[in-house]
């Protein structure tokens, strides 16, 4: 027993399994071999805070050989010295082992600077390089300056191949620490391959003439080495054509022969950080802040992320992948960052593989849509669209959606209008409950009764856009009603909103829906005071009754026009999809642009447009100055609360913000404006609604053009779960007071009720013409009350007039 345990092989002990050497390492310029190496049982290994150990690691590896007592002796210094240093730009050491014929000396995961310089795909080209190297020497100054001025210690030995890359970060790391000394001890030294980093004026057994000359040659061979490649003779160090201009001033101190003339590397740092210097750049500026961002204050934060989201795109791929996405996720998680990382960690993002970024970026977009501030919660909204499709359906479901539910019913207008565009992106991925029942619920309170006219009118929007996602029974049920009751907003985009939903899932409807309910509903806005409905109406109906006309024409089309009806994936490829692609394009391409979008406002107050994309003529509601409209909304103006903004936009600010999607915005307007807590919900949320929007909706609810509530609120979604025959039975209970609470359209219900396969041609006409009577009184009823009201106006002013 006592005999096996001596006698046992002492590597099993060391927790790394060692793999092959890596290519073109470090060939005869050192005494170690460097290869890849992984961690034993990694999977299961954490560290005290609970984060999983690095699983790939780095070995040093040293063979003992007959005669080469100083090596050996070297190589344990090397151990003993690196397990004491510990410096963010020096090798991180892990572990070390050693037997009677091996050292091993495990690292962090790093490869020879020289390997990572040939790779142009790794530190990219042009000004990307030079930020790249820049970092690089600016890392490897600042480590003699920590061993120089703190440890009391001078390398001896710094040139290219002393120097390794972090393979994930990109960071640069001081290693070789075999020929280490105190900063007063006699020059040692080097191996015969590495005489050519050798300063002139180094002699042997003999005290440099300052503690950092010896040091800071090797620095300017390195910094030779990073523009030019490897260094074959001194001489070749004057040559310094690819020295960029900020470093050649200093660069020629460094390698001066007098070694007094040599800075020191804290003086260096100090210079080229100055303005104009070397080390004065937004890659190092941005690497360092990150660093120090714990002890920065939060408005020094805000700045700071708004202005490193637009700076991204010029730094190399592995530094922003590696050494600043996981400092913003640390600056989140562990600092007061709060929402101002998200704008540069969806940047960084795109570049991740999906496994990466659900295990990386999802739990930090989990954790702001639980916030209860409104700012953060809106630039969630804002940027959905570019970060959704790494969302796993059950995380939208159990952990996005609840949270986002809550902004339907918020007392701030644009977070409820963000939260309906949001829908159009999450809709997808929502099950049957959150999408059919619990979103629907919500549309429905939010186009009858919401106060805003904007907000209706994307509500309208929204629906039309995810129509294809809703269960074929629910689809049916709700569609036209919904449609045909924004027919009769106020407000005049709302309106045309609903007219081009109606023809874009056109699909969606029977034949006989469309005879019975959809064209009598869309008569009467071919005399709409606003001129883009009435165009769209009568596109809109010229559509429908061609569509009627061909299948009379050949009742075998009909089929095929309602073949999308109980389809769950729809297509819009059949033959009843052909006249309505204009309404499609419409309705899918832009959602009604009101104050959220857009941070400022210079357009004259009585212009409300929807903004769509090409064609550039079925972009409705270009012109809205209608007479009718005109009238009530030029003056009525109301100071926003909330730091909200206009409605309006001048016609060059909308041309140039078309193509720009919805997720385009100043991230700056966010932080300008206290936007208070979710959770602090006002008393009155219709007060607070008006107060958050000028302009046009605003004058729009200063006229009346606000929904009518209706008090039963409570049943505005029982329909969804009765027959259709108790449908009917309470739209014509309820036909004879005109209820806006809903989505049923109690005007035309009566149409339902009439048989329309075992009644008589006789009796089916005396039904329909008795309805249409009805509908002709009540209409010379509204309009004799009317009438009168215009009467007792004149009857009020004419005092007035004679005066």
């Amino acid at each position: 027993m006592m005999w096996s345990f001596f006698s046992r092989d002492p590597t099993k002990d060391f927790p790394y399994e060692i793999g092959e050497p890596i290519d073109r390492g470090l060939d005869n310029k050192s005494i170690w071999s460097l290869h890849k190496a992984k961690r034993k049982g990694a999977a299961a290994a954490t560290t005290t805070t609970g984060t999983a150990l690095a699983e790939e690691v780095s070995v040093f590896v040293f063979q003992v050989k007959p005669g080469a007592e100083y090596q050996l002796e070297i190589a344990r210094a090397a151990v003993k010295r690196l397990k004491t240093l510990r410096h963010p730009s020096i090798l991180a050491y892990l572990d070390s082992l050693e037997t009677d014929k091996t050292i091993y000396l495990a690292t962090e995961r790093v490869e020879p600077l020289h390997n990572r310089l040939s790779r142009v795909a790794d530190i990219g080209e042009g000004s990307k390089r030079e930020l790249y190297l820049s970092w690089g020497i600016f890392q490897i100054t600042r480590a003699l300056s920590f061993l120089n001025n703190d440890g009391n210690l001078r390398h001896n030995n710094v040139h290219l191949w002393s120097v390794f890359v972090n393979e994930e970060s990109g960071e640069w790391k001081l290693g070789s620490v075999e020929y280490m000394t105190a900063v007063d001890a006699p020059y040692i030294s080097l191996s015969q391959a590495l005489q050519v980093y050798r300063p002139p004026d180094a002699k042997e057994n003999s005290k440099p003439v300052t503690k950092c000359s010896v040091d800071m040659w090797g620095l300017g061979c390195l910094i030779w080495e990073a523009f030019n490649g490897p260094l074959t003779a001194a001489g070749n160090l004057d040559a310094m054509d690819q020295i960029p201009k900020p470093l050649v001033m200093v660069y020629q101190e460094i390698i001066s022969s007098k070694p007094e003339m040599r800075p020191n590397p804290a003086d260096m740092i100090v210079r080229c950080r100055s303005n104009g210097g070397f080390f004065k750049n937004d890659l190092v500026d941005a690497l360092l802040f990150l660093e120090e961002i714990q002890v920065k204050e939060k408005n020094e934060k805000s700045r700071f992320f708004s202005q490193l989201t637009a700076q991204l795109d010029g730094f190399p791929e592995g530094v922003g992948r590696y050494k600043i996405l996981p400092q913003l996720i640390a600056a989140y998680e562990y600092g007061d960052a709060g929402s101002a990382v998200l704008p540069p960690l969806l940047q960084l993002g795109k570049a991740l593989p999906d496994a990466e970024y659900q295990k990386r970026v999802v739990p930090c977009v989990v954790k702001l849509f639980a916030s209860n501030d409104r700012a953060t919660r809106l630039r969630l909204l804002q940027q959905l669209d570019r970060f959704v499709n790494h969302l796993q359906p059950v995380t939208v479901n159990e952990a996005i959606f609840p949270q986002v539910a809550r902004g339907f019913l918020d007392t701030n207008p644009a977070v409820r209008e963000q939260t309906i565009k949001s829908i159009v992106h999450l809709a997808p991925k929502l099950d049957y409950n959150n999408l059919n029942v619990e979103v629907l619920r919500y549309f429905a309170k939010l186009q009858s009764k919401d106060e805003q006219g904007g907000i209706r009118t994307n509500t309208t929007v929204c629906l039309g856009k995810i129509a294809q996602h809703l269960h074929p029974q629910i689809r049916q049920k709700v569609l036209i009603g919904a449609f045909i009751r924004g027919t009769r907003d106020p407000f005049p985009p709302a309106r045309s909103a609903s007219v081009l939903a109606l023809a874009a899932t056109q699909q969606y409807f029977f034949l006989q829906e469309v005879a019975n309910k959809i064209l009598p509903a869309l008569c009467p806005l071919t005399t709409d005071p606003d001129k883009g409905v009435r165009d769209n109406a009568f596109r809109t109906i010229r559509g429908f009754l061609s569509k009627l006309e061909r299948v009379s024409e050949d009742p075998g089309l009909r089929e095929s026009m309602e073949a999308d009806v109980n389809t769950a994936t729809p297509s819009l490829s059949n033959a009843a999809a052909t006249w309505a692609g204009w309404a499609v394009t419409a309705v899918t391409a832009k959602f009604y642009r009101s104050q959220s979008d857009t941070p400022k406002s210079s357009a004259p107050h009585g212009t409300s447009r929807i903004l769509f994309n090409k064609p550039a003529s079925l972009g409705f509601f270009s012109e809205h100055a209608s007479s009718s409209q005109s009238s009530t909304s030029t003056t009525a103006t109301t100071s926003s609360a909330t730091s909200m903004t206009s409605l309006d936009h001048d016609h060059e600010h909308d041309t140039q913000n078309t193509a720009n999607t919805n997720s385009d915005c100043d991230w700056d307007c966010w932080d300008t404006g206290d936007w208070g807590d979710m959770e602090q919900q006002p008393a009155t949320a219709g007060a607070t609604s008006a107060a958050g929007l000028t302009g046009t909706a605003a004058a729009a609810a200063a006229a009346g053009h606000s929904p009518k509530t209706h008090h039963h609120s409570s049943e505005q979604w029982t329909s969804l779960e009765e027959k259709p025959e108790e449908e009917a039975a309470e739209g014509q209970a309820d036909k004879s007071e005109p209820s806006e609470s809903g989505w049923e359209d109690g005007e035309f219900q009566p149409l339902e009720d009439f048989p329309h396969n075992d009644s008589s041609p006789s009796s089916t006409n005396n039904k329909l013409e008795e309805a249409r009577k009805k509908r002709d009184e009540r209409r010379l009823a509204r309009q004799r009350q009317m009438e009168a009201k215009r009467a007792a106006k004149l009857v009020n002013s004419a005092p007035a007039k004679k005066i």
